[in-house]
């Protein structure tokens, strides 16, 4: 199968809790309100997404994947997670907040949920002045006072609480107690997997009076419970050269802050590489002579068997670059 690097039809979510800065962001017309994620790449049953573009288009993710194994995933990623493409890239609009949650790890989705677990990270692109997110906890607790806590609407005061701005970054290991503040916007890496135990909703109800499903009992179990000193990650910008943002058995992220151009060689890489452009534009063109432009909101899928791109921005642009 001849591949290029392949672009998708974003799959909007719309959410009780959704803005309308998602559609303003991706430049999609008519603005829609009401959404909360875009999912720009995602091989979860029932969200797969569909190539919108070039000989592929219309083609499914699953099907792409199904056609070319590690053609497009690398050798290393097709022996370990076959026909299942293994990271969901998103956007999330925050325009109210979300529930506080937790993912599974790989051993307690697998048992549970015959599942991938849910190791993700956050960039955050855009933040309203006073905007804020919780990751891990800002003091000891043990499992039956979580519970406890659950209950009587105490559980937030034993979180560590950040307010944010552009450029924050936040890795969030599966069992890492988390929650996405009103006025956030994000740009979100994480495992295939859709599993979350919802902890604490703040008592909200729907249109009929109802308040939404809490696993405090499947959380109890999942939560990694440990204080740390921090849970933010610190890094050093660095233009116009590739600066680390994460690292783990699932991804790393880089991100690419350009004026000049750049060429980045994966010849010794055994895996697809995405792009998310998270601000202004650029060319990358591959090895193999294909050309594509990428703006800001969009995602791009470079297949393993591309040994190298250049990246020419337009005058200047923000990417995150990831792979296995």
């Amino acid at each position: 199968m001849k591949l290029y690097p392949f672009k998708f039809e974003p799959i909007l979510k719309p959410v009780i809790w959704g803005g309308s800065r998602l559609c303003e962001f991706k430049n999609i017309k008519p603005v829609k309100n009401g959404i909360g994620e875009s999912w720009e790449i995602s091989g979860v049953k029932g969200s797969i997404s569909v190539i919108s573009d070039g000989d592929l288009k219309g083609v499914s993710l699953s099907e792409l994947l199904l056609g070319s194994k590690e053609q497009l995933v690398g050798k290393k990623v097709y022996e370990k997670y076959g026909n299942t493409f293994p990271l969901l890239i998103k956007f999330i609009d925050a325009r109210d907040d979300l529930s506080i949650q937790v993912h599974p790890d790989d051993r307690l989705a697998k048992q549970r949920h015959n599942s991938f677990g849910k190791t993700e990270m956050w960039y955050v692109i855009n933040a309203a002045p006073d905007a804020y997110l919780y990751s891990g906890f800002q003091k000891s607790i043990t499992p039956d006072e979580y519970v406890e806590r659950v209950k009587n609407n105490t559980f937030t005061e034993t979180l560590q609480k950040y307010y944010v701005k552009p450029g924050d970054v936040f890795f969030l290991p599966a069992g890492r107690v988390h929650a996405i503040g009103a006025g956030c916007f994000v740009a979100e890496i994480q495992q295939t997997s859709d599993i979350t135990y919802r902890i604490y909703d703040y008592n909200r109800k729907d249109a009929d009076g109802n308040t939404r499903e809490l696993h405090t009992d499947l959380a109890k179990d999942a939560i990694d419970y440990t204080v740390y000193p921090t849970y933010k990650t610190e890094y050093l910008p660095t233009p116009n050269h590739p600066v680390q943002l994460a690292s783990c058995n699932y991804f790393t992220t880089n991100l690419l802050d350009l004026s000049l151009e750049i060429n980045r060689d994966y010849s010794l890489l055994d895996s697809f590489v995405i792009f998310i452009c998270i601000d202004g534009s650029c060319q990358i063109t591959d090895d193999k002579g294909n050309s594509v432009v990428l703006k800001q909101g969009e995602t791009l899928l470079i297949p393993a068997d591309t040994n190298s791109v250049n990246v020419k921005p337009s005058a200047s642009v923000k990417l995150l670059e990831t792979y296995i």
